[in-house]
């Protein structure tokens, strides 16, 4: 998925107000997500809002001591919502691969099968339940079932954690946070002012 531009950036503005810019983007492309990322069945939807939340995260990451207190909270937050998104994304991966497993290894059978019948009229259904990969089923099966359980549970949890942020106030809080200034001097966005901030080049190399 390809990140959003962020407009209006000033290399020789604050520190701040650049990475507040940057933060409002990222905040946005997240939430644009929603709410067609809430259907169990959007699966490429989900996956592009857990990069968004990552871009999220990584500059909050860097930025969190320039704005106010809740920035370090919402920087946790994001992690735990891009984590959880990345377990659904793991199912969304893995299922698929054991489902096609379990097809070619019922293909193997079906083969052995019908050699097996010959030039029979009709087929036998001993010989349909004593094919070569007849253990490998139940394996397969059972792996299938929990991968399909497991992403169920994950998503669930996903609407609940969000529903979380919304009750929270996340996003007009990490707003206001993010326009919030520590005191101190404000460094400049070529990194010259507090001791340890990062320069705007750095926060625009996040992936």
């Amino acid at each position: 998925m390809k990140a959003r531009k962020v407009k209006g950036l000033d290399p020789d503005g604050p520190l701040g107000d650049q990475l507040e810019r940057i933060v409002r983007v990222r905040t946005a492309e997240l939430f644009a997500f929603m709410p067609r990322a809430g259907e169990p069945d959007e699966v490429a939807h989900l996956h592009d809002m857990r990069i968004a939340a990552k871009r999220l995260r990584y500059i909050l990451e860097i930025a969190e001591e320039s704005f106010g207190p809740y920035a370090a909270t919402a920087s946790k937050r994001t992690k735990e919502l891009q984590d959880l998104l990345g377990e659904i994304h793991d199912c969304d991966v893995t299922l698929p691969r054991v489902l096609a497993l379990t097809g070619r290894a019922r293909a193997d059978d079906v083969e052995t099968a019908r050699t097996k019948a010959g030039a029979a009229k009709d087929l036998e259904p001993k010989l349909a339940s004593g094919g070569p990969n007849a253990q490998a089923y139940r394996g397969l099966a059972a792996l299938a079932t929990y991968y399909q359980a497991r992403r169920e549970l994950l998503f669930d949890r996903f609407l609940v954690f969000w529903e979380g942020l919304q009750r929270e106030g996340f996003r007009a809080r990490l707003e206001y946070a993010a326009a919030e200034r520590p005191d101190g001097p404000e460094p400049s966005a070529d990194g010259n002012g507090r001791a340890g901030e990062p320069g705007l080049r750095s926060a625009l190399s996040t992936p």
